[in-house]
């Protein structure tokens, strides 16, 4: 007894000395906010005031040590991030994740990062005021990797340092442009449609163009752009129409798996002056954008001679993407411009590495690439390049077919001087200033809305817009063989949708079809989230503050399901002939389309979606093709429009020999919503609530392992808001229950009237270090529709936590 009390007692002591040392060990990745830090290459000391959230104030007496101190700071909070976010823009993932992330790492060794970024820093002129921030900034996360503790996650996945470099931070860049590229996931469904389907099935997408804008619901008939429908079948194999949608699926996933977030969408607007309750321009903006933890922005304050701003950033990036001072603010919404193409090419006969362009046989370019796999032996991936792009082929031989497809693609046609663009907008205190900017932006596609403390407000859709044959519809795939793919040139900037102080006295931007002389090819939202965002800011007599900005982003209404339903409520009638079926249907006809947490009619709703979507649509298209079509924005147009038609093709089900009604179809998809989420949520209707079947957690990149999910990530939590309402908290469209995907990754309002009260919020925390009070001290609050201040002169002396001085060696 003695002797195995002696045991227990020393497993019990080995335990606490294990306990002891993980907790030593975690609190060793700690950063540092306090003290003094000796930094290389600095003229004189930086301090480092951290406020109640681990937001770094940096005062600096220059310009470089500003950077270089950036650089540090952020790197001392997000440094695997960093490291994951280039590992993914460059193809290298598989070498510490393993053999799961080889399709991901040759996605994005086929687009060509690498290559294209090294092409770009090597054009940059040395004496660049960019080049030389993000070299400064670089060298200060640089220096924190070489002295400063390892992250955890290094230490677990084996990860050998190596310095971050310009050509990392624009690989970045790319990726970043590549999460707006919808085509990838538009294009293949929409062509497939199209030749296996015919014209008919193709009606119910919205393809084009509304000269009238969409904000305001009309009568006028869309500006037909080329007929889709009439065009030649592009000739592809059953086998290539399944690497297609293998690649979409890969094009989608890739992000997800290696735990970086897509952007999605955004709301923006700018109100001037004459509509605000201080009499200076107010802006608000929440761009929509991937939930991750550490979530995707790092928000920091920086101060040197002649140069304010509070910042949003990401990682290897020196320069904000959001911001604002005392003198002008902007914020971002994707654009959604279409400017990437598919091409199918013509393989010459007698030579498979020559293709037809222009009249003649081309040969094919080739390389050869090695990706290093976790376990594994490497990978040799050999590219190829038609003079219309990189062919998407090569990277997954085994699933595509033998049709050659190229990528054309804005990003690596265009000088880009994205860099310039965003030293000069963090600078842009003028109209003039700031437009100039916005012209240097090329791809991607962003809408720039800023205003100032003098009174002006503006919006500038910033990208280089392609030039297309005027017989050709982007929407779907091109003939290589043919002028389809040709790109005569760009337009100009001045001819992109903008508006500069509007008479209407304010500007909304929701990522819907702008209002423009010239049709621009997109992938646009639907319009019901700006046309509630409009409808709620166009009212005269309302006097625009903080507060009402605020509920405005938190609005968790719109009108997407009055237009869905409308057209089939009488077949939802027929179909619910059960005392059960009576009740539910009374939510929905009673609803006003709010999802707040404790809405049914919501949680009805959405399951009804997607069942009359699968109805009517998954028979025709497939499995892999429906799945890929769900994650589009083309199905969230499609929808209306089906059930306004009663006569679509689409109803019918092909597994029978009967040719089903839109009753017929409606009455299925009823029965199988109830079925449904009575199997997930239970019998009792009143308990289908819509936070129970809609929540949020925050992953981490290693907690999509478990048990390591219950370590690293942050959730569940009830979210409210919808796919494409204001708060768009958004979801994949598909059976109950549903995990948010994405959504306001920050909510910002600065009323320039006193722009040292602006309001944000993170949804997480501004740490990614695990075990650090900011890892996650924000999450509640996020959910909660809270808001935190942003600090700016001398408010943020009186809410300073903690100190660092950086000092020169």
């Amino acid at each position: 007894m003695k002797l195995t009390l002696r045991v227990l007692a020393v497993l019990l002591a080995l335990l606490a000395l294990a306990a002891a040392g993980l907790t030593w060990h975690v609190r060793s990745k700690l950063p540092q906010r306090s003290g003094t830090l000796t930094l290389s290459h600095l003229q004189g000391p930086v301090s480092v005031a951290f406020d109640e959230r681990g937001v770094p104030h940096i005062q600096a007496t220059n310009e470089t040590d500003l950077y270089r101190a950036l650089g540090y700071v952020h790197a001392q909070d997000r440094l695997f991030q960093m490291e994951l976010v280039r590992r993914l823009a460059n193809g290298e993932l598989a070498e510490i994740l393993g053999p799961k992330l080889l399709d991901t790492d040759k996605l994005f060794r086929t687009l060509g990062l690498r290559e294209h970024a090294r092409k770009t820093v090597q054009s940059l002129p040395p004496q660049s005021p960019a080049l030389q921030a993000l070299q400064a900034y670089l060298d200060g996360v640089n220096q924190f990797q070489a002295r400063g503790p390892k992250p955890l996650e290094f230490d677990i996945l084996g990860i050998a340092p190596r310095p971050f470099t310009p050509e990392d931070t624009l690989a970045v860049s790319g990726y970043l442009a590549y999460s707006f590229a919808a085509a990838f996931r538009t294009e293949p469904v929409l062509s497939q449609v199209r030749d296996q389907l015919g014209a008919a099935y193709l009606k119910v997408f919205d393809l084009d163009w509304h000269e009238h804008g969409v904000l305001e619901p009309s009568s006028a008939t869309p500006v037909p752009q080329a007929n889709a429908a009439a065009r030649a079948s592009s000739g592809l194999a059953a086998a290539d129409w399944h690497g297609l949608q293998h690649l979409a699926r890969v094009s989608h996933d890739a992000l997800a798996l290696g735990g970086v977030p897509l952007l999605e969408g955004s709301n923006a607007w700018a109100i001037s002056g004459k509509r605000t309750a201080s009499g200076k321009p107010l802006l608000a903006g929440d761009p929509h954008i991937g939930f991750s933890l550490p979530a995707v922005w790092y928000e920091a304050h920086l101060q040197s001679p002649g140069f304010e701003l509070y910042g949003y950033f990401q990682s290897l990036n020196p320069l904000a993407l959001l911001g604002h001072n005392k003198d002008f603010a902007w914020s971002l919404t994707m654009f959604q411009n279409d400017d990437l193409d598919l091409i199918i090419e013509k393989v010459n006969p007698a030579n498979p590495k020559e293709v037809w362009f222009k009249g003649t046989w081309v040969a094919l370019e080739e390389s050869t690439q090695t990706i290093a796999v976790k376990g594994e032996a490497p990978h040799t991936l050999v590219l190829q390049r038609s003079p219309h792009g990189p062919l998407i082929n090569p990277a997954f031989a085994q699933s595509l077919g033998t049709t050659p497809v190229a990528m054309w693609w804005a990003f690596l046609e265009t000088d880009n001087p994205v860099l310039e663009a965003f030293y000069e907008l963090n600078r842009a205190d003028t109209l003039a200033k700031a437009r100039t900017a916005a012209s240097k932006i090329h791809a991607p596609g962003l809408n720039v809305v800023w205003a100032n403390a003098a009174g002006d407000i503006a919006w500038w859709a910033a990208a280089l817009i392609p030039q297309r044959p005027a017989h050709v519809n982007p929407a779907m795939m091109l003939n290589g063989a043919t002028d389809e793919a040709d790109k005569p040139g760009f337009e100009p900037f001045a001819s992109n949708p903008q508006e500069e102080n509007p008479a209407r006295g304010y500007i909304v931007s929701a990522n819907h079809q702008p209002l423009s002389a010239q049709a621009v090819a997109g992938y646009f939202n639907l319009p019901d989230r700006g046309r509630r965002l409009n409808d709620l800011l166009k009212p005269e007599g309302v006097a625009w503050n903080t507060e009402r900005s605020q509920a405005l982003q938190l609005d968790n209404r719109f009108d997407y399901p009055a237009r869905v339903l409308q057209p089939i409520i009488g077949d939802l009638q027929v179909a619910a002939n059960t005392d059960e079926g009576r009740a539910a249907l009374k939510l929905l006809a009673n609803w006003n389309g709010d999802h707040s947490t404790d809405s049914v009619a919501a949680t009805v709703f959405n399951q009804l979606v997607y069942e009359l979507l699968h109805a009517a649509m998954a028979d025709e298209l497939g499995s892999d093709a429906f799945a890929n079509l769900l994650r589009t924005r083309a199905v969230d147009h499609a929808l209306p429009r089906l059930s306004q038609d009663a006569d679509s093709p689409w109803w019918d089900q092909r597994s029978t020999p009967a040719k089903e009604s839109r009753q017929d179809t409606v009455a299925l998809a009823w029965r199988n919503t109830l079925a449904h989420l009575k199997s997930e949520l239970g019998s009792n209707m009143s308990t289908w609530t819509w936070g129970r079947a809609h929540t949020l957690t925050h992953k981490h990149p290693l907690g999509q392992q478990k048990p390591l999910d219950k370590v690293f990530n942050m959730g569940p939590f009830a979210a409210p808001g919808g796919h494409e309402t204001p708060n768009n908290l958004s979801h994949v469209i598909g059976p109950a229950p549903w995990a948010v995907t994405y959504g306001p990754s920050t909510r910002r309002v600065v009323d320039l009237a006193n722009p040292g009260l602006a309001r944000g919020i993170n949804p997480v925390g501004q740490s990614g270090v695990w075990g650090d009070a900011h890892y996650a001290d924000q999450a509640q609050a996020y959910m909660a529709g809270a808001s935190m201040p942003q600090w700016l002169g001398a408010d943020v002396a009186r809410n300073t936590r903690s100190t660092l001085v950086l000092s020169p060696r």
